[in-house]
């Protein structure tokens, strides 16, 4: 920058080059952890050859991990408490419906008690989470 002899007056140029350096570093830190951020629970799930289903709004998610576990939207309940959780979470709801995802190592048991006490609830569709075959 060059300032003339003939100018008496305060420098009224903004430097900008600062705040460029700042958003780079912001933009680089938001890059390395935007993938950390993913929340879920791991859960190997079976697959099968059937087409997906369309959701309509925000999905419902009953996950049972390796170890007998439910995970009813990111939250972890007991098996005893299954059954009022969902009421309390479509009680307000028209469209009853909630996805099941079940680890391929539960027994199919453990999975159809689950199942029958989501149905106990009043939830009309119990769809279970699968993935495609590789072909």
């Amino acid at each position: 920058m060059r300032i003339s002899k003939d100018t008496k007056g305060p420098l009224s140029e903004i430097n900008i080059i600062p705040l460029v350096d700042v958003m780079l570093v912001l933009l680089i830190i938001f890059m390395i952890t935007a993938p950390m951020m993913q929340h879920g629970v791991n859960i190997d799930i079976p697959k099968v050859t059937t087409k997906p289903l369309a959701a309509k709004d925000e999905p419902q998610i009953l996950s049972i991990t390796r170890d007998q576990q439910l995970v009813l939207n990111e939250k972890k309940i007991s098996f005893k408490d299954l059954k009022p959780a969902v009421q309390f979470l479509f009680a307000n709801k028209k469209d009853k419906e909630i996805f099941l995802r079940a680890d391929k190592d539960v027994p199919y048991g453990f999975v159809v008690s689950c199942m029958g006490i989501v149905r106990e609830a009043g939830i009309e569709k119990v769809n279970i989470v699968t993935r495609p075959l590789e072909q």
